[in-house]
């Protein structure tokens, strides 16, 4: 079985092998030099170590020891200054994605993965956050995307944030017991190595402890900074969702295929569900729901953040996204309407040379191999505008249609929006406004609810059945706006999708369809 290597080490294998040029994406510079300089520092004894240069276009280069050449500014002049440098070393090149643009340097870095280790020991490394595809490079030049902190490396951030807290720390919660270590570690994973330092640093301020309210607070604002990814704080839970019993049971299933006795059963882990169908009918809820269900945190994603203007831009957001879902994993990454984020992957080539096409790979591969447990849930209203690879077996475990509810589900439906209002259900004729909503939708019924309380709360008085009747009455349903949409999409998903629901006449007896609840 492959077992995936560190970022370290495999930066580590390909200066032993002698890879002239390395492009190493990160945000994190101090932590990715601290591991080059520790690769240099292995080839002591058997091997010569290696100098460790680094340079920016502010300070120029710099030795370990702080000296250097501090005039060579110049990106140019730099690398003239490698090609001419006699001595083995590692030379660390910050921020020179910028200057790729520049066909001079781009010339430049293909003469010198041609000369750089003939007569010396010689590598360059581009150290950059972002990546910035050069087509003239591709060959010559190996790419690392760095790796956010593991849970080792979080364990050794928390053991040196509290070695400097000094005699107290013997008091501290975290000190005393192991497993609230643990869930402070795995609350952290996801955050690069500044920022879990930082959070740590404010938890200890603000309540003298490492705090896994205050850590998972801090991560939320982090993760949205980026402004694709958001960690969505959900408060909803099944008893919230109305019906879609086989989609629930399916979901309920699952709950305990993350943990390591699953995998030692022999069981893989779930990669996830695409949900098709009716707008309104409770896919985003039930998204939401799973993150209740499951006790994972929930990232949203949304898709069309993820495209930018600049050149490889698109690209890297995607990627970036994949590794923080990863990093915090095991999590739940949420695409809403998928369909309007990747409709256009066959005209991209001539509407946007290619990226949109670029970005849909980079994610379907990653969903077809990935092996880390990030649970996809994804939502749709228009299945026609999906592009067919999404669809084939083996990207999600399970595509499943979300129908308009049935009368049982509706009935359901009605009961938790009136509970929700504070109003009693049973004092209510619900089988009259289950059969007023027939082709209605939760979104739809709730709606004729809230409308109904307008005007009783304008009326001076309360709602009742007949004032909800009366607002339902004034909805004309996507039943009928979109009927032959409708009639469309269940003609599809008749032999290519899992219905989540049963048919209308499928669950005659009330009994029966609460036991199915979850």
């Amino acid at each position: 079985m492959f077992e995936k290597i560190s970022s370290r080490t495999e930066i580590e294998y390909l200066i032993r092998a002698g890879y002239p040029l390395l492009y190493v994406i990160s945000p994190e510079e101090l932590r990715v030099e601290n591991a080059i300089r520790s690769i240099a520092g292995v080839q002591e004894g058997s091997r010569t170590r290696r100098q460790v240069l680094k340079w920016s276009i502010t300070e120029g280069f710099l030795h370990d020891n702080g000296e250097g050449f501090n005039d060579i500014k110049d990106p140019l002049r730099a690398l003239e200054f490698i090609h001419k440098y006699e001595a083995d070393a590692i030379f660390i090149l910050r921020d020179m994605h910028p200057f790729l643009q520049d066909p001079t340097i781009v010339r430049k870095l293909r003469d010198l993965s041609r000369s750089l280790y003939k007569e010396y020991k010689r590598h360059v490394i581009l150290l950059t956050p972002v990546l910035k595809p050069v087509p003239e490079l591709e060959k010559e030049m190996a790419i690392i995307d760095f790796e956010l902190p593991v849970r080792d490396d979080i364990d050794e951030i928390v053991t040196d944030v509290m070695s400097r807290v000094g005699s107290r720390r013997d008091q501290m919660a975290i000190m005393r017991d192991p497993d609230l270590r643990e869930r402070v570690i795995e609350a952290a994973l996801g955050l690069t190595a500044d920022e879990a330092r930082n959070v740590f640093a404010k938890s200890l301020v603000s309540k003298k402890d490492l705090d896994i309210e205050t850590i998972l607070g801090e991560k939320k604002h982090i993760i949205r900074k980026s402004g694709i990814l958001e960690f969505y704080e959900t408060r909803d839970d099944f008893n919230d969702v109305g019906g879609l019993e086989i989609l629930k049971a399916w979901l309920n299933k699952r709950q305990l295929a993350f943990s390591q006795k699953a995998r030692e059963f022999g069981l893989p882990v779930p990669k996830g569900i695409l949900m098709i169908g009716v707008p309104g009918c409770g896919k985003s809820l039930t998204a939401k729901a799973m993150a209740s269900l499951w006790q994972m945190p929930l990232l949203r994603l949304d898709v069309g953040k993820v495209f930018s203007s600049l050149v490889g831009s698109s690209e890297e957001n995607i990627r970036r996204c994949i590794r923080t879902a990863e990093a915090v994993a095991p999590s739940i990454l949420w695409l809403d309407e998928l369909e309007k984020g990747f409709s256009g992957t066959k005209s991209s080539g001539q509407s946007d040379a290619g990226t949109t096409a670029r970005v849909f790979a980079s994610f379907i591969t990653w969903l077809q191999e990935k092996n880390t447990p990030v649970f996809v849930i994804a939502t749709a209203n228009d299945v026609s505008m999906l592009p067919p690879e999404l669809l084939r077996k083996g990207r999600f475990d399970e595509i499943f249609f979300v129908d308009l509810p049935n009368a049982l589900e509706r009935k359901q439906i009605i009961r938790i929006h009136l509970e929700k209002k504070k109003r009693n259900p049973d004092t209510y004729d619900l089988e009259k406004i289950v059969a007023a909503t027939q082709g209605f939708s939760g979104s739809e019924i709730e709606q004729a609810i809230i409308s109904a309380l307008y005007d009783a709360f304008e009326a001076g008085s309360d709602i009742d059945t007949d004032r909800v009747i009366t607002s339902a009455q004034e909805i004309i349903p996507l039943s009928l706006t979109m009927k032959e949409g409708i009639d469309g999409m269940r003609e599809w998903a008749r032999t290519r999708a899992r219905r989540a629901s049963f048919d209308d006449g499928a669950l005659r007896d009330e009994s029966t369809f609460s036991q199915l609840e979850i």
